[in-house]
C-alpha cells in the first residue's frame, strides 16, 4: 500500500505541472488542449478515486483485508507506473484554438443590411469596450447579418481574437460559460466552484486585447460577471442579437440597430435569385408568385424556404395550388414569427413523402444550431427503420443521403462540410427547429430537452404514453432517480448520450418494450448496466462507445433483433455474454478495447467489419 502511494505522490506532482502548464497556455487564449491530454487526466482521476476507495477500506477493516486487496494494489501500481510514463506529451499539451474558419453564409440582400453591417463593423473597429445589439423578429436575418460582419472581422483584424457563440433559448449561464471557454480552448472542468470558473474565463478574456464576442440568439439577459464576460475591460466588444429590443436595453447595449423585413423589390430579388431565375418568370406565373411572396412578408427566411419549395416547378396549376394553399393558412396575424411560421409549414407539407418527413423531423432531436453528421443521422434512421431502401448498407446510406439533399434543397436544413473532420453535416435554423418541434408535440409526439443543460430528467407528466421520441442528450444528468419507470409503450428512440451518467435503476426500461435505438454514448463514469436492457427485445441499435469506465454489459442473448453493436472505448474485458445469438448483427465496434476473442461465426456476418482491436488506453 505504501509503494502504492508513492506512485500516486509521482503521479499527482507530474499532474500538477500540466495542469499549471495549461492554465498558462489557455490563458492567452489561442490555445486548447490536446484531446489525448484530457484523456490522460481523466485516467488520472479515475485511479486517485479508486486508490481512495481502497484506503478508506483499510481504515474501516484494518490490515486484515490488506492481502485481499493485494491484487488490485498491484494492478493500480502499473497503471500509476503506466501513466506517469504516459504523461510526457512530447509533442505539447495544446493546439492552436483559434483557426479563423470563416463561416458558411448566404449574400446579403437589400440596402439596409448593407448599411447595418458596415456601420456595426466600424463600431467594432474602434479601441473602446462596447455593447452592440442587433434585435428584430425570427427570421428577419439576423443571424446572417452576424455571420457577414464575423467573416469581415476575421479578415480585416487578423491578429484580434474572434469568437461565434450561440445562446439559444434554454441555454443557462452555465451552458453559456462552457461555449465561451469552449471556443477559446478553455477547461473549466479543472476549477471548482462557479465563481473560480467565471473569474477564470474571464482573466482569459481579459487578456485578448480587443477581442470581439459575438452571442448569437440571446432569450433573456444574463449578468456578464456571473458568466466570466469581461464587460469594458482592455478593449473588450460584445455583440448579441436577439428578437427584442428589451433584451438590449437590459444589457446595456450602448447601440442597438434594428433588422426590418425586406421591402417588396427585395424580397422579390431574393426570391428570384433562390429559385435560380436571375432575370424574371414567364408571365403567367409571374402573376402567381408575386403575391405568393408577398405572403412571405419580408422575412428572408420564409421567402428562401418558399422560393426552395417551387425550385424547377413550371407547371402554372402548382404554382395557383402553393397560393391557394398560403391564403387559406392566413388566419389572424399575430406576428412576424406567425406569419413565417406558416411558409415554413406549407413547406413541410409539400414534402408529400412521409418518409422524408419523418427525416426531418429527426432533426429537431439534436441540440439547437448543432451540426448533425450526416454518416451519424442517416444510421439513426437505418437503426429505427425509416429508411430500407434495399438489402445492401450503401443502398440505404444512399437513399439516406437523397433524402437529406432533399431537404437541404427545399430550404428546410442547411448544409455544409466539417474542415475538420472532413465530413458533411446538415443543421436546422433556430425558427425551423422550433417549427418541428411544435409539430411533433402532437404527432407524432416526441420530447426533446437536448443541449439545455439538464441535471435531472423531465418530470414523470412529460413521459406520455404517446411518446416515439425522446432526446435528453448534451446535458448534465448524473444519476437517474432509482424509482424512474417511464411509461412509454411506444418509444423507439431514446438518446441519452454526452451526459455523465453514473446509475440507470432496473426498473427505468421496464416500460418501453418497442425501444429500437438507445444511444448512451460517451457517459464517461457508468460502471454497469441494469440487467432489464436484456429484455428489451426490439433492439436494433446499443450504443455505447466512449463510457470509458463501463465493465458490465447483462446478457444480450435476448436481443436477436440487435443490428449494431457500439462498445468502443470501454473498459468490457471481453464480448458480452449472449452474443452468439444475435443472429441479425450487422455492426460491431471494439475500437480502444481490450476484447481479443469473439465467438466463431460473429465476423463472416458483419456487414461492417469489427474496427482493429486495441488496448484500452
Amino acid at each position: 500500500m505504501e509503494r502504492l502511494k508513492r506512485k500516486v505522490e509521482v503521479l499527482e506532482s507530474k499532474e500538477a505541472d500540466i495542469t499549471r502548464a495549461l492554465y498558462e497556455a489557455e490563458s492567452r487564449g489561442s490555445n486548447r488542449r490536446k484531446t489525448e491530454v484530457n484523456t490522460w487526466l481523466g485516467h488520472v482521476a479515475n485511479l486517485k478515486n479508486d486508490v481512495q476507495q481502497i484506503d478508506q477500506k483499510v481504515q474501516a477493516r484494518g490490515w486484515a483485508i490488506r492481502d485481499l486487496l493485494q491484487k488490485d494494489v498491484d494492478r493500480l501500481v502499473n497503471e500509476a507506473t503506466e501513466l506517469v510514463q504516459n504523461g510526457n506529451f512530447a509533442g505539447g499539451l495544446t493546439l492552436k484554438a483559434d483557426e479563423r474558419v470563416l463561416l458558411l453564409t448566404t449574400n446579403l440582400v437589400g440596402l439596409e443590411f448593407e448599411t447595418n453591417k458596415n456601420t456595426i463593423c466600424q463600431w467594432l473597429m474602434s479601441d473602446e469596450s462596447l455593447i452592440v445589439g442587433v434585435y428584430g423578429s425570427g427570421g428577419v436575418g439576423k443571424t446572417t447579418l452576424l455571420t457577414h460582419i464575423y467573416n469581415q472581422l476575421l479578415k480585416d483584424l487578423p491578429d484580434t481574437l474572434v469568437c461565434w457563440v450561440t445562446a439559444s433559448q434554454q441555454c443557462s449561464n452555465f451552458e453559456l460559460r462552457n461555449r465561451i471557454a469552449k471556443k477559446v480552448g478553455l477547461d473549466l472542468t479543472v476549477y471548482g466552484e462557479e465563481k473560480e470558473k467565471a473569474a477564470n474565463l474571464a482573466c482569459n478574456l481579459r487578456g485578448q486585447r480587443g477581442m470581439v464576442l459575438i452571442l448569437d440568439d440571446v432569450w433573456d439577459r444574463f449578468p456578464a460577471n456571473e458568466v466570466g464576460i469581461p464587460i469594458g475591460k482592455n478593449g473588450f466588444k460584445l455583440i448579441l442579437s436577439t428578437r427584442s429590443l428589451e433584451i438590449c436595453r437590459k444589457m446595456n447595449c450602448q447601440y442597438t440597430v434594428k433588422v426590418g423585413p425586406l421591402s417588396a423589390e427585395e424580397a422579390w430579388e431574393l426570391f428570384l435569385e433562390t429559385l435560380g431565375h436571375e432575370t424574371s418568370l414567364p408571365p403567367l406565373i409571374d402573376e402567381i408568385a408575386r403575391p405568393l411572396v408577398r405572403n412571405c412578408d419580408g422575412l428572408p427566411l420564409g421567402i428562401v424556404t418558399m422560393a426552395g419549395c417551387m425550385k424547377g416547378v413550371d407547371d402554372i396549376f402548382e404554382w395557383r395550388n402553393a397560393l391557394k394553399g398560403m391564403e387559406e393558412s392566413k388566419a389572424a396575424q399575430e406576428d412576424m414569427e406567425t406569419e413565417v411560421f406558416r411558409v415554413l409549414r406549407y413547406s413541410y407539407d409539400n414534402l408529400k413523402d412521409t418518409t422524408v418527413q419523418q427525416c426531418f423531423l429527426y432533426c429537431s432531436l439534436f441540440p439547437e444550431d448543432y451540426k448533425i453528421e450526416r454518416d451519424e443521422l442517416i444510421e439513426y434512421l437505418i437503426d429505427e427503420g425509416l429508411i430500407d431502401g434495399g438489402k445492401s448498407r450503401q443502398e440505404r446510406f444512399d437513399r439516406g443521403h437523397t433524402i437529406l439533399n432533399k431537404l437541404e434543397n427545399v430550404c428546410l436544413l442547411e448544409g455544409g462540410k466539417d474542415l475538420y473532420r472532413k465530413g458533411r453535416y446538415v443543421k436546422m435554423h433556430d425558427l425551423i427547429r422550433d417549427m418541428a418541434i411544435q409539430l411533433t408535440s402532437v404527432s407524432p409526439r416526441f420530447l426533446v430537452k437536448a443541449g439545455v443543460g439538464l441535471a435531472d430528467i423531465p418530470e414523470d407528466e412529460m413521459w406520455s404514453e404517446e411518446l416515439v421520441r425522446v432526446s435528453l442528450m448534451h446535458n448534465r444528468l448524473l444519476w437517474l432517480p432509482s424509482n424512474a419507470s417511464p411509461r412509454c409503450p411506444r418509444l423507439l428512440t431514446l438518446l441519452l448520450n454526452f451526459n455523465g451518467i453514473k446509475g440507470i435503476p432496473d426498473c427505468f426500461f421496464l416500460h418501453m418494450d418497442k425501444l429500437t435505438v438507445l444511444d448512451l454514448s460517451y457517459n464517461r463514469e457508468i460502471k454497469h448496466l441494469p440487467s432489464s436492457i436484456s429484455n428489451l427485445r426490439s433492439l436494433t441499435a446499443l450504443l455505447l462507445g466512449g463510457c470509458e469506465c463501463l465493465k458490465y454489459v447483462p446478457s444480450l442473448e435476448n436481443l436477436t433483433a440487435l443490428r449494431r453493436l457500439d462498445i468502443s472505448w470501454t473498459r468490457i474485458p471481453e464480448v458480452p455474454q449472449g452474443i452468439e445469438m444475435l443472429v441479425n448483427l450487422r455492426y460491431l465496434n471494439l475500437e480502444g478495447t481490450s476484447i481479443s476473442k469473439i465467438p466463431d461465426g460473429i465476423l463472416s456476418k458483419l456487414c461492417v467489419k469489427t474496427r482493429p482491436f486495441g488496448a484500452f488506453d
